[in-house]
């Protein structure tokens, strides 16, 4: 009997180890080490919408503040940027060799529509996250048909909304003019501002598209000469720059409306004119570093000495660099929470279980929230004044142009 046990013992400890390594694992790709997480990303660097090129640069500065800090849960990230000019087709090349050549574990911050939805199959066919996308497109919120995509803020449609709403409040009755890019992106923030008028849509006496990288001069005349005593910019910094100043020097000074993604003090406002931007107004959900109610705020300091350090090179004036950072921060904070577990799945599944999750750079109460079925990550705002030196909240933190199913979930 002894002996019997004696030769079982070997046998019962090999199935007992064989149990053990055939037990469900975490599963991993190439992207992830025990040391390195990659992860990959397309910006335009250059072309039309080059200004938004510091998004990227922050995010990797972010990166790299982290990797100094001993990386997250002790993985450096490796952080892969592509510049792909703003063209989908170059975007899909870049995205395809990060995945297959660079062995990228997620696509992270993307920049635009048009690149995004170009990318989007190919990631979802392969279970690759597609993680906070920089782009306002409801797109980005279909977890039955795209359960890979997320994305990460406000949506333009809302966005779109709130100015109506905006603009119903404060100016009734005033003709309204619009000038709009003429992509997903313009068309998206303009159908909002359409919604939200509802029946006083018919308020809109002029609109204009326009392409990314056209003079617009002849346009701001258009619009002048329609009798519209409000202006909604819905298109990229450049191209709003040159329409503020354009306005100004026809002595032409209606309320200004600026969209959030050109609501940038130095690659729009400073352009055309700090004292030609002054009382223009947007909405922003993140804290401007120019704003004196912030000098005393811990983590706008942090953020101020993270650019001298990290980014010396990008204006802290810059609203992207803000928004990339805010943006890498709550990537950072998605894997953390996956622990020693950063399967594709565990990532996904940490992104749609947010909860009260807020951005140290974020306007007090604008929280970040997801779920199975939403995959809306940002659904708050305020309405912000520019007056010369900053941006200056006004209101309060605004939720009900959210509401009412916008995208399906």
């Amino acid at each position: 009997m002894k002996t019997r046990i004696k030769w079982l013992l070997p046998a019962f400890f090999a199935l007992f180890l064989a149990s053990i390594l055939a037990a469900p694992q975490p599963t991993r790709s190439a992207g992830v080490t025990d040391t390195e997480i990659r992860i990959g990303n397309i910006m335009p660097y250059t072309g039309p919408l080059a200004a938004f090129a510091s998004i990227g640069r922050a995010e990797a500065a972010y990166f790299d503040m982290i990797n100094e800090r001993g990386g997250i849960n002790g993985r450096k990230v490796r952080f892969i940027s592509r510049d792909d000019s703003s063209n989908p087709r170059t975007a899909v090349e870049h995205t395809r060799d990060l995945v297959e050549q660079e062995r990228v574990h997620l696509m992270f911050g993307s920049f635009g529509t048009p690149s995004n939805l170009a990318t989007r199959s190919y990631l979802n066919e392969r279970n690759i996250p597609q993680l906070f996308v920089a782009s306002g497109d409801e797109e980005w919120a279909h977890p039955k048909r795209f359960p890979w995509t997320m994305g990460w803020q406000p949506t333009f449609r809302a966005e779109g909304r709130i100015y109506a709403n905006y603009i119903q409040a404060a100016y009734p009755s005033r003709k309204i003019a619009v000038l709009w890019q003429n992509d997903q992106f313009g068309r998206d923030l303009f159908r909002g501002l359409q919604e939200g008028l509802g029946i006083t849509a018919n308020m809109i006496v002029a609109d204009i598209a326009i392409e990314a990288d056209m003079s617009i001069d002849a346009q701001v005349d258009i619009l002048k000469n329609s009798g519209a005593e409000v202006l909604v910019l819905n298109c990229a910094p450049p191209i709003s720059a040159r329409a503020i100043r354009k306005a100004a020097e026809q002595g032409w000074f209606p309320v200004l409306v600026l969209v959030n993604a050109a609501a940038s003090i130095a690659n729009a406002l400073r352009p055309a004119g700090l004292q030609n931007s002054v009382g223009v107004i947007s909405t922003s959900f993140l804290k401007d570093a120019s704003d004196t109610t912030w000098k005393d705020d811990p983590t706008m300091k942090e953020w101020l000495a993270f650019m001298d350090k990290y980014y010396p090179d990008g204006d802290k004036d810059d609203s992207n660099a803000i928004f990339g950072y805010a943006a890498a921060e709550t990537l950072v904070q998605v894997l953390t929470q996956c622990g020693d577990d950063l399967s594709r799945e565990n990532i996904m599944r940490q992104a749609a279980s947010l909860r009260n999750y807020q951005s140290t750079v974020a306007f007090p109460g604008i929280t970040v929230n997801t779920g199975p079925a939403d995959f809306h990550p940002i659904e708050q705002m305020r309405l912000v004044q520019f007056d010369g030196n900053s941006w200056q909240p006004i209101g309060d933190v605004i939720e009900s142009a959210f509401l009412g199913g916008l995208g399906d979930k």
